[in-house]
């Protein structure tokens, strides 16, 4: 999977639930939200003062080293 700043964010953790913990590390605690299942990430970092750029680089290094089975990434 690749993540762009307009990647959805309930996308992402569908993708790989693993990440809801790197992305409460780097600040988006509301992953459970109602909001962050239709919300970009761009948008969400722009609500908490957040560095979108930093997080997609977070978010495709670890699906760099956590690749999502072609089968899952085909659904997004």
């Amino acid at each position: 999977m690749v993540v762009t700043k307009q990647s959805i964010i309930g996308d992402v953790v569908m993708a790989d639930d693993n990440v809801a913990p790197l992305l409460m590390s780097m600040g988006l605690h509301c992953i459970g939200c109602a909001m962050s299942t239709g919300e970009s990430i761009e948008e969400a970092c722009m609500v908490h003062d957040l560095d979108a750029d930093d997080l997609v680089n977070e978010l495709n290094m670890y699906f760099k080293a956590n690749p999502v089975p072609r089968v899952a990434e085909a659904e997004f």
